[in-house]
């Protein structure tokens, strides 16, 4: 009697410790993941963001583009044709590079910020941009750019 007790015991523990939470999104996680809650989509970033620099928010999207050298950076798709570029919280995770066209749930802050021609360049780059291309970057870029800690790539 006690062998059932202590084996039903076990696996009653077992079956919580591996238990998903049901406050996260459904798919293939990165990083701390992403809880379920006021999700807004790439149209409305500029709007919450309001005349604040930086916010917290949870966005979602479809990704254009993702770095092809380790997958350290992707674009989201905005409305009027504009990406969002998104990196990833001390680099502390990557994404994997067949990731576009792909819808994703991002968690973390979004910010308006001044993107130097060095690091436009250098992400271009990474992006395996032409020559041309790259060349073409001479302005910094004004843009609200986002520093993800959690990932969700959601299933089609």
């Amino acid at each position: 009697m006690k062998k059932i007790i202590l084996s039903l015991t076990f696996c009653l523990f077992t079956a919580f410790a591996f238990a998903q939470d049901a406050t996260s999104f459904e798919g293939k996680s990165f990083g701390e993941g992403v809880k379920k809650g006021d999700v807004i989509t790439t149209a409305e970033v500029d709007a919450k963001l309001g005349k604040d620099t930086k916010k917290d928010m949870k966005v979602t999207g479809v990704v254009t583009l993702v770095c092809q050298k380790k997958g350290c950076f992707m674009n989201l798709a905005l409305p009027n044709g504009e990406t969002m570029f998104v990196n990833f919280k001390d680099y502390a995770f990557f994404m994997p590079k067949d990731l576009a066209g792909k819808k994703v749930v991002i968690d973390g802050f979004a910010e308006r910020k001044e993107t130097s021609v060095e690091d436009l360049k250098h992400f271009a780059e990474d992006a395996k941009k032409s020559e041309a291309e790259i060349a073409k970057i001479t302005k910094p870029k004004k843009e609200i750019v986002f520093e993800a800690k959690g990932v969700v790539i959601l299933p089609n």
